[in-house]
């Protein structure tokens, strides 16, 4: 036991890493357009996400909505640009191996807690677990430096014209999303590695027959 506190603790910066990057795919500013045409876009503001488009209208643009109008994206839109079709399906990646590192590494603290002393029940299983944070962590950080390079260059998305959205804002910014994300990654990788660096105890007491 006294052997696994970092484990116990890259435990906690894995499980905080898994909910922020959760949380970075629900949420909707991954991109904050500003817009010069107040007609529709009545804050001048419009939010891309990852899933979908939002902006503040006072008009009547959405049934059931009168002040904010969201548009989902399809898995079948064409005009979606690489950098958001990357971050829908490797954040989904990263949020299943981010689980799959928390269920190995739970497996291995069980057992040093209950006192088994089996390193082959403890040993892969902390390893195991440091790579899958580590590959998820990869995984969030490429759309999030992708979006973020985006950003940083003004690029410009062709909305239809459902959307009610320009092709290019005047400006543009990095959402919330993406700071969630970068510490999400930063949590993870340090969750990885310091679960890489278990070592078994050179010594234990053991009973022999």
């Amino acid at each position: 036991v006294s052997a696994s506190h970092l484990q116990l603790a890259t435990f906690a910066l894995g499980m905080i890493g898994w909910i922020l990057c959760t949380i970075s795919m629900g949420i909707v500013e991954w991109r904050v357009w500003h817009v010069d045409n107040t007609t529709v876009i009545s804050s001048g503001i419009a939010w891309v996400g990852i899933w979908k488009v939002c902006f503040i209208s006072y008009l009547h643009v959405s049934p059931g909505y009168r002040e904010q109008f969201c548009h989902k994206f399809n898995s079948y839109d064409s005009f979606i640009p690489h950098e958001i079709f990357a971050a829908q399906g490797l954040l989904l990646v990263a949020m299943f191996m981010g689980l799959l590192g928390l269920a190995a590494t739970i497996f291995a603290l069980r057992n040093v807690y209950m006192g088994i002393t089996h390193k082959t029940l403890i040993t892969p299983f902390f390893l195991v677990g440091g790579f899958f944070y580590i590959f998820a962590g990869l995984c969030i950080l490429i759309p999030v430096s992708w979006n973020f390079y985006s950003v940083m260059h003004n690029q410009s998305i062709d909305f239809p014209p459902s959307y009610y959205m320009p092709s290019s804002p005047v400006s543009q910014e990095a959402g919330a999303a993406i700071p969630v994300g970068i510490v999400a990654v930063i949590l993870l990788l340090l969750s990885g590695t310091f679960s890489l660096l278990y070592r078994f105890p050179a010594t234990t007491n053991t009973i022999t027959k």
